[in-house]
């Protein structure tokens, strides 16, 4: 079986819809598990109805009924001579929504996050499902949290494998049905609990959840499918130039993930190494053209890369008494950390300070600084910006930093890491 996984861009509209379609018809001999993210936007809008109902601002209802009249007119787009039966199953989601934002008792935030986020990916896959139905591609639709279980860390759930991997063979494991190779639809970015509550992945899970389905059904291969040719050396909304890297190592794609590389989510490539799994980035709009492939390879790539990771904290510590920094504080520093669902980019430690480089939610850094001033000093920098290039050279460093102020740099053999206060425009 052959995983496929759309991303919101590709499915942001109904002529994106269309498009999966076309590639579909190409792929018509091999049993496929479809994996699909929220259309366009719709996961940053059901942030916004999130917000405006945890913070009570009276303005979730509208925001609802604008998300609504945007897949409705999709639906429309796509079915335009009939009141298609898939308008029943969103206007059935949407009832649940406006339902949970006219709850009156608030809930955590992130339990509320995830019951309301996720739904973006179930209206997402029933107008595709019933798109490709319509289109003569049979495809039986699976919801993800009958799949994929996951334990109670809300935003950002902890996969139980096995269980995961009993529940998707066991939901999944014919490859033909009425002697056709057999289609599957799902999800990506969502879990659920062994108490039937909905969790997600981490923000851009969707690709991860493509992974954890590609590694349980022994797939031949995942493919995601981007609005990019591939993986490149650089962003190409900064860098037009960029350049496409035609074949990367699992060790490479890992690298590139953990500094930042929005191509991959960083959860994604270890699966798939796990069990040699290739993993192809291609592109929905050229979809004949070749991309990267990822695999179990000994490569070792020489081109310069370069990764700008914004919205970082940089916090130093420093101890309030006579002593230095050492094993235990590390531990118990780390141990905040991960309370604190921050995700450490880079680190650097001497005798007497610890300095960290984090993406963290604003909401959750006040309360770690307060926690980190019980027993250190504390001094941090919001707003920085980490560039990460690797196989660097003193002169693309120097044109990429430019005149800069530089907080702080770690340099390796081949790889150079700087914090920058950002720049705003």
């Amino acid at each position: 079986m052959n995983v496929f996984k759309f991303g919101g861009a590709s499915v942001k509209d109904a002529s994106g819809v269309r498009n999966v379609v076309q590639i579909m018809r190409q792929n018509l001999h091999e049993p496929i598990c479809i994996v699909v993210s929220a259309m366009g936007k719709t996961t940053n809008a059901l942030e916004q109805i999130c917000n405006a109902y945890f913070n009570q601002t009276g303005e979730a209802v509208a925001l609802l009924e604008q998300l609504k009249a945007n897949h409705l007119s999709i639906v429309r787009e796509l079915f335009p001579n009939e009141r298609h039966p898939v308008e029943d199953d969103l206007e059935d989601i949407f009832a649940e929504l406006y339902w949970a934002v006219e709850e009156t008792q608030i809930k955590a935030y992130d339990y509320e996050y995830d019951q309301i986020v996720s739904q973006g990916e179930f209206l997402s896959t029933r107008i595709v499902a019933a798109y490709l139905n319509a289109c003569d591609i049979p495809t039986i639709w699976i919801d993800a949290r009958d799949l994929i279980h996951t334990d109670n860390t809300y935003r950002e759930g902890s996969v139980n494998w096995e269980q995961t991997q009993h529940a998707i063979r066991a939901r999944m494991g014919a490859k033909v049905l009425n002697n056709k190779p057999v289609r599957f639809i799902t999800q990506g970015f969502i879990g659920g609990t062994s108490e039937n509550f909905t969790t997600t992945l981490g923000r851009e899970g969707s690709d991860y959840s493509a992974a954890i389905l590609a590694y349980c059904l022994d797939a031949q291969d995942l493919t995601i499918w981007k609005d990019v040719p591939g993986v490149l050396n650089a962003d190409p909304r900064e860098f037009p130039q960029a350049q496409l890297l035609p074949a990367l190592s699992y060790y490479d794609a890992i690298e590139l993930a953990y500094y930042g590389a929005t191509v991959i989510h960083p959860k994604t490539i270890k699966p798939l190494q796990n069990k040699s799994i290739p993993l192809y980035v291609k592109s929905f709009l050229d979809p004949n053209a070749p991309g990267t492939c990822i695999s179990e390879n000994e490569l070792r790539q020489e081109v310069p890369t370069y990764i700008f990771k914004k919205q970082q904290v940089l916090i130093s510590v420093s101890p309030k008494d006579f002593s230095f920094i050492l094993e235990e504080n590390l531990r118990d520093l780390f141990e905040l950390f991960s309370q604190s669902r921050a995700h450490v980019s880079l680190m650097q430690n001497s005798a007497l300070s610890f300095s960290v480089c984090l993406t963290i939610e604003p909401n959750r850094l006040e309360t770690l600084i307060l926690q980190l001033d019980q027993k250190y000093k504390v001094r941090y920098n919001e707003h920085c910006e980490l560039i990460t290039i690797r196989n660097y050279t003193d002169a693309l460093a120097a044109q990429l930093i430019g005149q800069r102020p530089i907080l702080l740099e770690q340099k390796s053999r081949h790889t150079l890491q700087v914090v920058l206060r950002e720049i705003h425009p």
